[in-house]
């Protein structure tokens, strides 16, 4: 067992200081190692204080946030919203943070019902439950339904009807696109493993998840396949939420949790991916947040870009700590 250095034990003693329950139990399970009596106490606090509390308490009677599914009921049109960035006020955006944050799902009883009776998608009055064609957006609702009891089969299997030749997904394919895009994989993959956590999933959705995870894989995490170079400035730009943009270290995350379901050790190809989080880390082991990208929020969650960031601290450290146990070669 390694000997956390004196750089570390100052960074877990700033990460569970004065922090929301939302993301202290988090740091207690996974960086602290507390009982599970400890965190899960931690964590049972997070729908009725601090964000997950402020939160659930903007809920509609309807079932809905800011009555719409992925806009604000007031976004005259979802294609070009009246105001800079996108509004993350809406009914997907805010279960996806609830869930994120590890609210418990009978918090919400009678959410899902509401919702299949109440909410349709800006996309064709789609009935919400059962997705649009958007495939971050049907990974968020896939993901959202699986957490509150909704049987999400159909939308799973959309997954594998609509991967791409490529092995991904591109949330540009309804216009034609036949290349897949790092952000949409990403989130495509995030919702397909949560689903299947869930459920146990399917032989046929489970091969589309590691398609989806070898196109990324093929590609570093981090460059294009055609000519190496970097796909993005965004793959080195934290930010916390995370919200549908890829990162590295957003990527990471994700290869943590897929590789410890899959029961498998982390792949070799992650390595620039990793050395990219470590580079972000400061002198005082803290990672600052780089940009917030613009839209109407609840509240904030998370300091200004420029400041040391304990959500970002917390998933490069879990992410890093990971790594440099199982994934150095």
């Amino acid at each position: 067992m390694r000997v956390p250095t004196p750089t570390a034990l100052e960074t877990l003693d700033w990460l569970s200081r004065d922090t929301d329950p939302a993301l202290l139990w988090q740091v207690q399970r996974d960086l602290a190692h507390e009982p599970a009596e400890v965190w899960q106490a931690t964590r049972a606090r997070v729908a009725t204080e601090g964000f997950g509390a402020r939160l659930l308490a903007l809920q509609d009677a309807d079932g809905q946030w800011a009555g719409g599914a992925h806009f604000p009921a007031d976004i005259e049109s979802a294609d070009a919203p009246d105001e800079p960035g996108q509004p993350f006020t809406a009914t997907s955006w805010s279960l996806n943070a609830l869930r994120e944050w590890g609210v418990d799902a009978t918090r919400l009883v009678g959410t899902a019902e509401k919702l299949a009776a109440n909410c349709r998608w800006e996309y064709n009055d789609l009935p919400f439950w059962g997705g649009e064609v958007d495939c971050c957006i049907n990974a968020y609702t896939l993901a959202n339904g699986a957490w509150l009891g909704v049987d999400m089969a159909a939308l799973a299997e959309w997954f594998v009807e609509h991967r791409l030749a490529d092995g991904g997904w591109n949330c540009e394919w309804v216009e034609g696109s036949t290349r897949s895009s790092f952000h949409s994989t990403l989130n495509s993959v995030d919702g397909l493993l949560y689903w299947e956590a869930v459920t146990g999933g399917t032989d046929a959705v489970r091969a589309a998840r590691h398609a989806g995870e070898q196109y990324l894989l093929q590609r570093g995490l981090t460059r294009t396949l055609s000519t190496g170079e970097i796909v993005g400035p965004w793959v080195t730009a934290n930010a916390y939420p995370f919200r549908w943009i890829y990162s590295a270290l957003r990527a990471l995350d994700y290869f943590r949790a897929a590789s410890l379901f899959d029961g498998v050790a982390p792949d070799a190809r992650l390595a620039e991916a990793a050395e990219t989080v470590r580079a972000a880390r400061q002198p005082d082991g803290r990672w600052l947040q780089d940009w917030r990208p613009e839209g109407r929020v609840w509240f904030d969650v998370d300091v200004p870009p420029g400041e040391p960031s304990k959500w970002l601290t917390f998933f490069a450290t879990r992410a890093l700590d990971w790594w440099d146990v199982g994934g150095r070669v």
